[in-house]
């Protein structure tokens, strides 16, 4: 017996066979409609597989996520190591995705390459320092949702809600949501331990302290500092520059540093080649300082690189702790507590690797030598 199919019946069974064929993908084709740190709601798919990090931070943010293993594309800037982005030595492979633009601090505000933004075809692009409206033109041109991330609202080097906004952000676009959470529950508690192990300290017996040396758009010299310098401001510390402003970066004058003559003096390694260079010129200067004479001069690694390195700074924090006040951190090793805090940022334990570059965070510095390989 033959069994005969009229042509009614075979379009019900292939639309059939269609629809269930059809089911997987349409059930992953899923979207999230998401309000950016910008103020601008974002439709994009959920998760986003394919996604590029553009401008100051993007992609540090996006390592601190764990999410580097859906990054299809690098800013040049990204590219070229840069001992102050720990990230780059903890996600080496980075540098060799195809290029999506120059980045730097001169394209902050500024589209990436969009020719070479197509080519990679990604999800969703995530992008610091960028005003709505060229979010929005940006958007538009390329047809790939554009989210705006943010470090703080108060300036670089500081850690606040806008930092802590954007991670929940983008770890909800990403489907990251307990990692974010890790991370800002990570940064507080070192944050509270920090304060908590020096708050008993008394403001007329506290050390004066002043850091110099600190980077903006490009190295600086000792007369740059930061009233709001959270490795000082988290361990309690007087920091001389705060009682002349209280509005972050700065420059003070070299007689103002000679009249406060501070018990201790922090250098960010950034800067120590250009203040070891000033020392070999003016001499008289500093050892009017009576912290060279008593060899109080100490290094901090250099957090301040297109945006904050949080883990850096973490670390740094709890080296100038240590030093300023060795009772209350006689517990503490420095160095195990660093790739501590380095492993759970990045994944892997590069403190040696950071010390092979400046040499070991917290170091007695001798300006005299300090031009010699660490």
């Amino acid at each position: 017996m033959r069994f005969k199919m009229d042509s009614k019946s075979l379009a019900v069974i292939v639309l059939f066979f269609a629809i269930i064929l059809s089911a997987p993908a349409a059930s992953q084709a899923r979207t999230l409609v998401v309000t950016d740190v910008a103020g601008r709601a974002v439709e994009l798919p959920a998760p986003p597989r394919r996604i590029i990090a553009v401008s100051s931070g993007a992609l540090r943010l996006l390592c601190y996520l764990e999410a580097a293993d859906r990054i299809v594309g690098v800013e040049s800037f990204d590219k070229k190591p840069s001992a102050g982005r720990s990230y780059q030595l903890a996600y080496p492979s980075l540098a060799g995705l195809p290029s999506i633009g120059p980045g730097g601090p001169a394209q902050i505000n500024r589209d990436p390459d969009l020719e070479a933004v197509l080519r990679l075809s990604p999800d969703a692009i995530f992008i610091t320092h960028m005003e709505p409206a060229k979010a929005d033109a940006l958007q538009k041109r390329l047809g790939i949702p554009v989210v705006v991330l943010a470090y703080s609202k108060t300036g670089v080097g500081t850690i606040d809600e806008k930092l802590y906004e954007s991670l929940r952000l983008a770890g909800k676009i990403l489907g990251k949501e307990k990692r974010a959470e890790a991370v800002i529950a990570f940064t507080e508690k070192n944050r509270q331990n920090l304060l908590a192990r020096t708050k008993r300290m008394a403001r007329d017996r506290k050390p004066t302290v002043y850091i110099g040396g600190i980077s903006l758009k490009g190295v600086q010299g000792i007369e740059s500092t930061d009233a709001n310098y959270p490795p000082l401001a988290w361990v309690n510390a007087r920091n001389l520059a705060r009682e002349v402003s209280t509005r972050g970066h700065l420059f003070i004058n070299r007689e103002q540093l000679l009249a406060w003559n501070p018990d201790f003096l922090f250098l960010d390694a950034g800067g120590l080649t250009l203040i070891a260079q000033d020392y070999r010129k003016k001499p008289d200067f500093y050892q009017h300082l009576k912290v060279v004479g008593k060899k109080r001069v100490y290094l901090l690694y250099p957090f301040n690189n297109y945006a904050t390195n949080i883990e850096t700074m973490i670390a740094d924090a709890y080296t100038v702790g240590k030093i300023l006040y060795p009772e209350g951190f006689a517990d503490l090793n420095l160095q195990k507590k660093c790739d501590e805090i380095y492993t759970f940022f990045l994944g892997k334990p590069i403190y040696g690797e950071m010390k092979k570059i400046f040499g070991d965070l917290g170091r007695a510095v001798d300006l005299n030598k300090a031009l010699q390989t660490p």
